[in-house]
């Protein structure tokens, strides 16, 4: 089982309220992050500017996630990137025996009080696992949410011609091809004859 590079320890972070720390990090995943038309490539560096807060109820984290995502336009197929700059808020809770959170963290989350979601981009908190947290699912949801499901080379790529494939931006704007004839579709391979000169036989009434 591969280890969790997103697993942050806040032993330096004292746990009086009003505390802060704030980190600068990067992250090397060895797994695509993503959807099969775009996404994070394997060893792809994310870049994380990390604040954590002590709070009266646990660890308030807030991150800027940065990285770079690539796949292929969902129109001509070229190939695309798109610079991946998003931010979370998370609270992490208080337990005080990590084998609850251990139990608790799958998937982790629970609900909080109305009182205390006024500064939460979300309802739900996360539970500590001693003085690690977890920032792998606010860090995949920030990254993966945020992708276009549809990426395009440009906003008015007009993508293959239907009939050859080439790209349309390529091709004369005269480009086209002529609708085949049914009618005479039963002809298109006919050989006319198997005769030497190449000539079909021709018989005489």
């Amino acid at each position: 089982m591969s280890k969790n590079p997103f697993l942050f320890n806040t032993h330096d972070l004292p746990r009086r309220p009003g505390e802060m720390r704030e980190y600068e990090l990067t992250f090397d995943v060895h797994e695509e992050l993503g959807f099969e038309v775009l996404s994070i490539a394997a060893d792809e560096p994310i870049d994380i500017d990390l604040r954590i807060e002590s709070v009266a109820e646990g660890i308030l984290a807030t991150a800027t996630v940065r990285t770079e995502a690539s796949g292929e336009c969902g129109r001509c197929l070229d190939a695309v990137y798109y610079d991946v700059d998003e931010s979370f808020q998370e609270l992490y809770e208080y337990v005080e025996d990590p084998r609850q959170a251990r139990k608790k963290n799958k998937p982790g989350k629970k609900r909080v009080n109305k009182a205390e979601e006024e500064d939460l981009d979300e309802d739900l908190v996360r539970q500590m696992d001693g003085e690690l947290i977890d920032l792998d699912g606010p860090i995949r949801d920030a990254i993966i949410l945020n992708l276009p499901i549809n990426p395009l080379c440009t906003p008015d790529c007009p993508g293959l011609c239907p009939d050859c494939g080439m790209k349309w931006i390529e091709l004369p704007e005269d480009h086209e091809h002529a609708p085949a004839d049914i009618r005479w579709a039963g002809l298109e391979n006919w050989s006319g004859g198997n005769n030497e000169s190449g000539q079909g036989d021709l018989t005489e009434k």
